[in-house]
């Protein structure tokens, strides 16, 4: 290739490996001529991630600060080792590379949210500024490097960045499940986090009144929140990690009929039964949690003779940042529980 437009040069010790599989990247300055390089703000941590970290930790913003700095200084990005995930950052641009294509379309200064994974994100943490262990976020001064291939969204001027960096952490999540619900269906979404709060507010617009809409937690404070907004038919409280449980519940819900669609937003892991219990032979389970077992899945779907197409959420559809801040401009209700819960 011409450039390097995937950051392979930035992969340390392994050739022909892609910086998100790599164990190292190389994050060191100067930018090249097909990167972007970025004063980092904060970084948006995944929420199975964070949570591992913050469980393994005791809680202590301390000792959550330290857990971060010591997995970007060995690996040069951020990639938990337990999760394999990582998350996403908002920055300012500070230089652009000759051959970036952004050139011409972002300027040093703009403040961009990257919508590619910090697991495969050349970074360097300075100093850790604060923990938001409540929102998942921490706040920083360090620098990272955006390859030619990797997508990003430029901050709203409408919108606080905290509010805008909540959503478009999880925007390829809403954008799928447009693509898949349609009117008349039932719908499941498990996890009432950012990511369930946006795939309920699009399976309703895309439902248009037509089929129903469960939403399923194990918080009845989260569940609480959404039915308050009008975001479910009806609101299931579950441990998702307990698979007959849910199934039982969806049947009671679905007058034994179960669902069209299962989307699983969890962010803990052994949920996957719960999703493939909860779905009609035929039907469609997607995964957006980072903590889904490819095994557990697969091998439990034969395990319990369920014919249902399974689909790995992929954190980038085309026009998913735009469509996931549409629905906090078009849906006040929605605008207000992200405001309350991620500033």
């Amino acid at each position: 290739m011409a450039t390097d437009s995937y950051g392979l040069s930035r992969v340390v010790g392994e050739k022909g490996v892609l910086p998100q599989r790599a164990r190292k990247l190389d994050p060191s300055l100067p930018c090249r001529e097909a990167e972007l390089l970025i004063d980092v703000e904060s970084l948006n941590i995944d929420a199975a991630s964070f949570k591992q970290i913050k469980d393994d930790v005791g809680g202590d913003p301390a000792r959550i600060a330290s857990r971060i700095q010591d997995i970007v200084l060995e690996r040069g990005k951020m990639q938990n080792p337990v999760t394999g995930s990582g998350g996403m950052l908002i920055g300012r641009v500070k230089e652009l590379g000759a051959q970036h294509p952004a050139n011409g379309v972002l300027k040093p200064g703009d403040r961009i949210a990257t919508l590619v994974s910090l697991t495969l994100t050349p970074l360097v943490i300075e100093e850790v500024k604060a923990v938001h262990a409540d929102i998942d976020r921490v706040d920083i001064r360090g620098h990272a490097l955006l390859f030619a291939s990797g997508i990003y969204a430029k901050l709203p001027e409408d919108m606080p960045d905290t509010l805008s960096l909540a959503a478009l952490d999880v925007c390829g999540a809403p954008a799928l499940v447009a693509r898949y619900v349609r009117p008349g269906m039932t719908v499941a979404v498990l996890g009432a986090g950012k990511s369930g709060a946006l795939c309920l507010a699009q399976a309703r617009r895309s439902l248009e009144s037509r089929g129903k809409l469960l939403a399923l937690d194990i918080s009845q404070k989260a569940l609480d929140a959404l039915s308050a907004i009008g975001l479910c038919d009806e609101a299931l409280k579950v441990d998702a990690t307990q698979g007959v449980d849910v199934m039982e519940a969806v049947q009671k819900a679905t007058g034994g009929q179960l669902c069209d669609l299962v989307v699983n937003c969890a962010s803990v892991g052994n949920t996957e039964m719960a999703s493939l219990l909860s779905v009609k032979d035929g039907g469609t389970v997607i995964f957006f949690s980072m903590a889904t077992s490819f095994t557990t899945a697969a091998l439990g779907a034969e395990g319990v003779g369920k014919d249902v197409t399974m689909l790995v959420g992929n954190g980038y559809v085309p026009g998913h940042a735009a469509l996931t801040l549409d629905l906090l401009r078009t849906e006040p209700a929605l605008r207000q529980l992200f405001e309350a819960r991620y500033i």
